[in-house]
């Protein structure tokens, strides 16, 4: 039979354990049945980052921005340690933070993935939206001891100078740290929330800790001017409301995570700034099991409008059962994060081509679901579902049933 034809699409491999199930899966599941000579391949293991000289992670973004559908693998943001262990010339920063930029980011969205039948965390889907930029990623810092610290804005149209803070420091060490949330693309990932919660018939919130961090308020009142105008008439009429007052909810970051583990009926939205964004999902992540069962997709807007999506699993590289691996004991790695950001990159790729082309992509990405579910719902998955199958059994397995 003739390989089913992959539209264009941007893979990006990476590290240790999740790049070795990977290259399993692309061999038995991919290889065999789609033609792929369309992908766009790139390495970006910390060693080729170096030997590059990062002009692989520029290509990447640059190629991102074109072709708009990008599956990557989760990779290494090294430290000191891994520095010398690797023998890198340099602790390389960390790529999602530059393709977040690269590709004008607005939301990290990062949803719970239910198996029929396998009891998880949540009973229904719990939605969450991260912002994709700014805050403690990208700030500045240093170590500094006594003295006068003073923090000042210098406006690009010539404007007069604004002293933004200024303090005295009188301990002999600190840690003076400098960052800014850029706020202009709030509304687009407002709209990108509203819109995504009102479709799967989940009660919204928006996640702050406005009422210390005062510098936060804008971002909430963005948040319910778009909802307001745009969204609380379409909510009110599903009945989503309800527990809410009529009104859009707003929680505060530590009351967020307390709801986030009593709320086990599922069926909310959450959304938040960067830092929060990524701490809260972890703990939905393990409330639901485990980060396996936690899709991840980064959403940026093109020059000409159009979406770009970077679909990612929601974990990293798996160290620890790299380190079994390489000893030679079993591992046991589910990879449904991993599989579904596949997946979802592979069905976007074909819906930037057309319907039909969508069609024929999602057949095929279906079958891959299913049989990973097939196999989870009747004890044969991996470990942390039950079951007794190593990486590679559980790998073979799907492969099998995909023949």
């Amino acid at each position: 039979m003739a390989k089913l034809k992959a539209p264009a699409m941007v893979y990006v491999a990476g590290e240790e354990m999740t790049r070795y199930t990977m290259e399993l899966i692309l061999q038995k599941w991919i290889e065999p049945n789609v033609d792929t000579s369309a992908w766009q391949r790139f390495d970006l293991s910390c060693k080729n980052r170096d030997k590059t000289n990062d002009q692989v992670l520029k290509d990447i973004i640059a190629a991102g921005a074109k072709i708009g559908a990008i599956f990557k693998e989760p990779t290494i943001t090294p430290t000191a340690d891994q520095v010398k262990e690797l023998g890198l010339s340099k602790a390389w920063g960390s790529p999602n933070g530059a393709m977040r930029r690269g590709w004008n980011g607005i939301s990290i969205s990062r949803d719970t993935i239910h198996v029929p039948g396998l009891k998880l965390g949540y009973a229904k889907q719990v939605l969450f939206d991260r912002h994709a930029v700014g805050g403690e990623y990208g700030a500045g810092a240093k170590i500094v001891g006594k003295g006068k610290l003073v923090t000042k804005f210098i406006p690009a149209d010539g404007g007069a100078e604004v002293t933004v803070d200024e303090r005295a420091l009188d301990d002999k060490v600190n840690a003076a740290v400098t960052y800014h949330n850029p706020y202009d693309n709030v509304e687009p990932l407002a709209h990108h929330f509203f819109s995504r919660t009102l479709e799967a018939g989940v009660v919204p919130h928006v996640v702050t800790k406005k009422t210390v961090f005062k510098w936060q308020e804008p971002f909430w009142q963005i948040m319910k001017e778009v909802f307001d105008k745009h969204y609380r008439e379409k909510f009110r009429a599903k009945g989503l409301l309800e527990k809410t007052g009529g009104e859009l909810s707003h929680l505060l970051s530590d009351s967020a995570t307390m709801k986030i583990v009593v709320w086990k009926d599922g069926g909310f939205g959450m959304v938040a700034h960067n830092y929060d964004g990524d701490v809260l999902t972890d703990e939905v992540s393990q409330v639901h099991r485990s980060p396996a069962f936690l899709d991840s997709c980064l959403v940026g807007i093109a020059a000409n409008g159009s979406a770009i999506k970077e679909f990612e699993a929601s974990h990293g590289t798996v160290s620890d059962m790299e380190v079994q691996r390489l000893k030679g004991a079993r591992t046991s790695l589910n990879p449904l994060g991993m599989v579904d950001a596949l997946i979802k990159a592979m069905n976007h790729s074909a819906k930037l081509v057309d319907e039909k082309k969508l069609a024929e992509v999602s057949a095929f990405t279906g079958k891959i679901r299913t049989a990973m579910y097939d196999l989870m719902q009747n004890g044969k998955g991996t470990d942390d579902v039950g079951g007794k199958a190593s990486t590679e059994e559980f790998i073979d397995a799907v492969a099998a049933k995909l023949k």
